[in-house]
């Protein structure tokens, strides 16, 4: 870009408060909005594993499940380091 000595804007443009504010509300919500939909995607990882495990061999009347606390407790605990972070 060449330097015009009488068109010399030094690159920023003044705004209105409230402009400023409502530019700075949208950016929040954009993130809020990527921040909840990445949480919504890790919780769809989680528990689409769960259900087609669940959905395996219907006409079988019993779930073989062995250590299932343990198991039970592990997945809870990922589900509440979704959602807390």
């Amino acid at each position: 870009m060449e330097f015009e000595e009488d068109n010399f804007d030094f690159g920023f443009t003044a705004v209105h408060e409230d402009e400023l504010q409502s530019a700075q509300a949208a950016a929040n919500s954009n993130a809020l909005a990527e921040t909840t939909q990445s949480k919504l995607d890790k919780l769809y990882k989680a528990i689409i594993p769960l259900l087609d495990n669940l959905k395996k061999n219907p006409e079988k009347d019993y779930i073989f499940w062995p250590k299932r606390t343990d198991k039970i407790q592990s997945f809870e605990k990922m589900i509440a380091k979704i959602y807390t972070d």
